[in-house]
């Protein structure tokens, strides 16, 4: 039931305190007004006197009664006492500070609850003035029937509810019946969800929606009307359904869609000129608490995504609690979204490392924002920068640290291939050097994908700080710190991946590019590939190569046709798909090796481990120091042929 607290003050309208006043003097009169009816209804309006006499007799009464003339006397004495006790019970009930036009069930719960009570005092009132008038304690006769309280309780609920729903009533019941203007909707879900959805679109303060149907898959529901809206058809119907209502926008309003639930409507509707939106939060708009003018568009991660990740909570409370946190790249998508989960688990301490500016000052102060009491330390550095490493590590001491600073683009980088050496190579094992020399208790590296059987200089890169960490861990130089390597594959809407960039081709008007048509990529969220980088981490027991499992992959193509048709576009027909073939150093299709022989499963059915034969410590820096003579202006040949003798299994394909 709405309060005043739950709208502002606005200039013009009733103060809260006159408005509750006005309020309760209209539940007066319909207070008096049901009793009047009350009365009336007993006697068939045709009141006889008081004390009409019986046979040839007359009542006999104390001499010191006072006996009422007519019924009318006993009326307006009880009056009064019935105004008093219903004032007092409606608004014991907050009934005067409801907002008519928002009027629910609830509402007339709270009605019925109130008029009972309020008859039950009325009632053992007026037994006791007789009582006590039977004694002689007052003089005051009160004759009423208890028809007329039985009455009078049906009245007042029936006056009382029955204005609130009308004022409802004409405040909805005036929207035209064929708006023009209004954008068409369909509604995907004709049970409590869509229900509370078509109430809360036709609350607008400013109308912006023509609800034509729903759409439903129950075959109970088919043709029935909600607030004078049709069930239409299934979802199968859909597109014939959107057609022939001309509908514009499609609300997917199930309390819990599931990502083949979303999958389905957007297959089912490819082709359609359709604007997809979801309600953030049905369950709450269920309860009265959601605001249904935030509706949003259907995302690709809503279709795309995956159930939610199951954390280990106490092992990472053991892992990070209390401690000093370094993250490398903490300005990325990545790096910034291990720095968000990590508030969780309070640790002392979060150093954010980043080299770009802008980057590491937008999520410092998103930090310290939500999180006003967490020590946040913003660090500009560049991971090649040894002497600079060193000091952030002698300043902050980190218990752990978490490496997401890397050079990730492909293409880029195979026309760069010195400066994914210089970083991704010589500037991790600054930071893992560094963290060895200081004696944190944990390093994770974030790695890819595409350091399994490369064919990328990046992914070759990535590989061989995979195998320096190893090489770390359980030998000599090893220390106290374990070393732990992630691998999983791309992530929705990480700045440049492909995600973002379809969605500006599109805002553009296309076209979509597309290298090839059988290109696949593994895709996880941001959130859940952190969530298993943090759990991965916290499992490790140092050189360990975890897989995080990517589910199955989507074709580049499929994700392009499902990202237009969010967009309200035809594919092909409205923006064009242009393929432009596969870059160098791409796969068609990358791979994680969770299938293999050598892969092991973890107590968490989302994490792997990959079982391979590492090198040792001597030879690994051996190759690093071979990489020296070729980071700088080698040809590509050279740098290719160095990578591929440290890296056996990289195959880079022919010189472009």
């Amino acid at each position: 039931m709405a309060t005043e607290n739950d709208t502002p003050r606005v200039p013009g309208r009733y103060a809260p305190a006159f408005r509750h006043t006005y309020i309760a003097a209209v539940h007066v009169l319909l207070f008096i007004f049901s009793f009047w009816v009350a009365y009336g209804l007993r006697y068939e309006f045709h009141i006889p006197p008081a004390w009409a006499p019986i046979a040839d007799t007359e009542p006999i009464l104390p001499t010191d009664v006072r006996i009422p003339e007519t019924v009318w006397d006993n009326f307006y004495e009880l009056l009064i006492f019935v105004l008093v006790v219903k004032v007092m019970v409606f608004g014991y009930f907050r009934l005067y500070a409801g907002w008519w036009q928002y009027v629910s069930i609830q509402d007339l719960v709270e009605t019925f609850k109130a008029s009972h009570i309020s008859t039950a005092i009325i009632l053992g009132g007026v037994y006791v003035l007789k009582a006590l008038r039977a004694y002689g304690a007052v003089s005051v006769a009160v004759e009423v029937p208890d028809t007329v309280l039985i009455i009078d309780w049906a009245a007042t609920i029936a006056l009382v509810g029955g204005v609130r729903f009308l004022v409802r009533i004409i405040r909805e019941g005036s929207r035209p019946v064929s708006p023009a203007g209004l954008t068409r909707v369909l509604i995907i879900g004709a049970g409590n969800a869509g229900e509370g959805v078509l109430r809360e679109l036709y609350r607008l303060p400013v109308e912006k929606y023509h609800v034509v149907g729903f759409i439903d898959d129950n075959p109970r529901v088919l043709g029935i009307r909600i607030h004078g809206v049709p069930v239409l058809g299934g979802v199968g119907d859909l597109a014939e359904v959107a057609r022939r209502q001309n509908a514009e926008e499609v609300i997917i309003a199930l309390p819990q869609p599931t990502r083949e639930q979303l999958r389905r409507v957007i297959e089912v509707c490819k082709g359609q000129r359709l604007t997809f939106r979801i309600v953030p939060g049905v369950a709450d708009l269920i309860d009265g608490r959601a605001d249904i003018g935030r509706l949003r568009e259907v995302d690709i991660n809503d279709v795309l995504g995956r159930e939610p990740v199951t954390l280990d909570t106490e092992n990472i409370g053991h892992f990070l609690a209390g401690k000093v946190v370094l993250v490398t790249g903490a300005g990325g998508s990545i790096g910034s979204e291990i720095c968000r989960q990590l508030v969780a688990v309070h640790p002392k301490c979060l150093v954010l490392l980043e080299q770009a500016e802008n980057n590491l000052f937008y999520i410092d102060r998103e930090l310290r924002t939500a999180h006003p009491d967490l020590d946040v330390v913003p660090v500009i550095a560049d991971v090649c920068d040894r002497q600079r490493i060193q000091d952030v590590f002698s300043r902050y001491k980190p218990d752990v640290v978490f490496h997401a600073a890397a050079h990730k683009h492909v293409p880029m980088m195979e026309l760069n291939p010195g400066e994914a050496i210089k970083n991704n190579v010589f500037g991790s094992k600054n930071v893992t050097d560094m963290a060895l020399k200081s004696g944190a208790e944990a390093f994770v590296l974030i790695s890819t994908d595409k350091a399994v059987n490369p064919t990328s200089i990046m992914g070759c890169t990535k590989r061989v700080t995979e195998m320096y960490c190893q090489s770390l861990s359980g030998g000599k130089d090893g220390g106290r710190t374990k070393f732990v390597i992630v691998r999983f594959g791309n992530v929705l809407g990480s700045a440049g991946s492909v995600v973002p960039i379809f969605r500006d081709q599109i805002a553009r008007g296309g076209p979509v590019t597309v290298t090839h048509p059988e290109m696949r990529r593994y895709f996880m969220t941001i959130p859940e590939a952190t969530q298993l980088v943090i759990q991965a981490g916290a499992m490790g027991k140092g050189g360990e190569i975890m897989l995080l499992d990517m589910g199955t992959p989507v074709k580049i193509v499929d994700l392009a046709r499902d990202m237009i048709t969010l967009s309200g576009f035809r594919p092909d027909v409205d923006i064009k798909i242009e393929f432009l073939g596969v870059r160098p150093g791409e796969k068609l299709f990358e791979e994680l090796r969770t299938g293999s022989e050598d892969i092991l499963p973890t107590h968490h059915k989302k994490i792997f481990i990959w079982q391979n034969r590492g090198c040792t410590k001597e030879e690994i820096d051996a190759a690093i120091e071979r990489l020296k003579t070729v980071a700088d202006s080698a040809p590509l040949q050279q740098v290719r042929a160095i990578l591929k003798s440290i890296v056996p299994e990289f195959d880079p394909g022919p010189e472009p």
